[in-house]
């Protein structure tokens, strides 16, 4: 009887796990990338834009050589989730979506 009456505490500590979240150890740091292959003879920039799509508002420009880091570990059709980095590689707390083809792994 003794089991049964400790079995309602599984469920329990099952959600008293979830509430707590991921550990910190298990958390998302981004993958770095710098905006590459723009045609210079062409525009020259690559647009972060609000949402994954070329019809969605563009919040800035980022020119050749522009760090950034992933802000989710996977694209979204061809679009990642970044957040622009400053000269010494902070986060700038700018973030938006750029198409991966512009997108070089550092």
């Amino acid at each position: 009887m003794k089991t049964r009456k400790s079995l309602w505490l599984i469920p329990l500590a099952v959600a008293a796990v979830l509430a707590a979240g991921a550990p910190a150890g298990l958390a998302y740091d981004g993958e770095y990338f710098r905006v590459c292959r723009l045609n210079p003879m062409g525009d020259n920039y690559l647009s972060l834009r609000t949402c994954g799509s070329t019809r969605c508002p563009e919040i800035t420009r980022m020119g050749p050589g522009t760090e950034v880091v992933s802000v989710n570990p996977y694209p979204r059709r061809r679009w990642w989730e970044v957040e622009i980095l400053d000269n010494t590689g902070a986060r700038t707390g700018i973030i938006g979506w750029a198409y991966g083809r512009y997108l070089c792994r550092e």
